[in-house]
């Protein structure tokens, strides 16, 4: 199939390793120019060198240099059509009172109002254009809590409604806005968070319906369907990518 989205520009934040990795990799596949971005310049050059992208250097903390990213963006690839809001996951406890006032802070700043700050900066340009697509990479969390994850849980649910009716105000000037929600994923992080692979693979056998892990590909492969030309009637949705794993429905 077809995705449409041979020479449209799009911007994949946090897309050094995990799954921001896969989408970047997934949309140049389909013939995107991606402009990637990371904290760590020589990790985001190296991905960018890999599926002939652009790396840039941002921290999504630094609401500052929102700006400064898309205009280097578009002086070197063109406006943005496709963006991509994807970012590392906040701390980890077991006691979701134990997180402090600054880890409350970023999280806020790293899972709304980053995001919504790139989404205020490309979104006149798509609706000028009439085309656009905002896809957010999100978290089971968002529909139901997860132990340990509290700052997620409290945080990525706003986003989400923030997008929805984002998505009403723009479906008909052709911008669509949805989200993919990972379960458990092979990444860096939940074998960091499980104690291992081998642990984290033992506990989705017997936790997870489809007896696994979830392979970056699998999520990569849905966010790049969202954002193609393809997925035009779709907007406002949240799509769980979890292997049956959450309860509700």
């Amino acid at each position: 199939m077809d995705l449409g989205l041979t020479g449209r520009v799009a911007l994949v934040t946090g897309a050094s390793r995990g799954i921001g990795r896969g989408i970047a990799e997934a949309l140049a596949a389909e013939g995107a120019r991606v402009a990637v971005t990371s904290r760590n310049a020589d990790a985001g050059a190296a991905v960018a060198g890999t599926i002939g992208g652009k790396a840039y250097v941002f921290d999504s903390e630094d609401l500052g240099a929102v700006d400064g990213l898309v205009r280097a963006v578009e002086r070197d690839l063109g406006p943005v059509d496709v963006y991509v809001a994807n970012t590392g996951g906040p701390p980890v406890a077991g006691d979701p009172l134990s997180f402090t006032e600054e880890q409350w802070s970023t999280a806020h700043r790293t899972l709304i109002v980053s995001p919504m700050a790139i989404v205020a900066r490309v979104l006149p340009g798509m609706r000028e254009r009439g085309w656009g697509r905002v896809v957010a990479v999100s978290s089971s969390a968002a529909v139901e809590p997860l132990p340990g994850l509290q700052l997620s849980n409290a945080h990525r649910p706003g986003l989400l409604a923030a997008f929805k009716h984002l998505a009403r105000e723009n479906a008909d000037a052709g911008v669509t806005f949805n989200a993919v929600l990972p379960g458990r994923i092979l990444t860096d992080r939940i074998i960091g968070n499980s104690g291992g692979a081998e642990a984290a693979q033992e506990a989705a056998r017997t936790e997870v319906p489809a007896g696994r892990l979830g392979d970056v590909a699998e999520i990569a492969a849905v966010a790049a369907f969202l954002a193609s030309d393809r997925a035009s009637y779709v907007t406002g949705q949240s799509v769980r990518v979890d292997g049956g794993l959450t309860r509700s429905w």
